[in-house]
């Protein structure tokens, strides 16, 4: 099989901070609250909160902004709307939609 070991250091969780943070996020955020039946419905999953990470879920260190910024708007630009994102079970995303 053309197995060979690599070898780490003993404290290896400290290595890589960035990528340990966000394995740690999708872990306790997405995989612990959802019981995956095949590698196409873990695909599904991770595909969807990888979507929710990037476009809606704040975050501190970009001064609550998302990785992929949004423009805010105000009251005067139009109402609230709640759109369903993602599957199983979809997820409400609030808009503001141009009146």
């Amino acid at each position: 099989m053309n197995i060979q070991t690599v070898r780490t250091a003993p404290r290896s969780p400290w290595q890589n901070t960035h990528a340990e943070r966000v394995i740690g996020s999708i872990r306790r955020e997405c995989l612990d609250h959802v019981i995956v039946m095949n590698p196409a419905g873990q695909h599904r999953v991770l595909r969807d909160y990888v979507s929710y990470y990037m476009q809606s879920r704040t975050n501190p260190a970009l001064d609550k902004d998302t990785p992929y910024s949004r423009p805010v708007t105000p009251p005067s630009a139009g109402h609230i709307v709640a759109i369903p994102e993602g599957s199983d079970p979809p997820h409400l995303f609030y808009y503001r939609i141009a009146a």
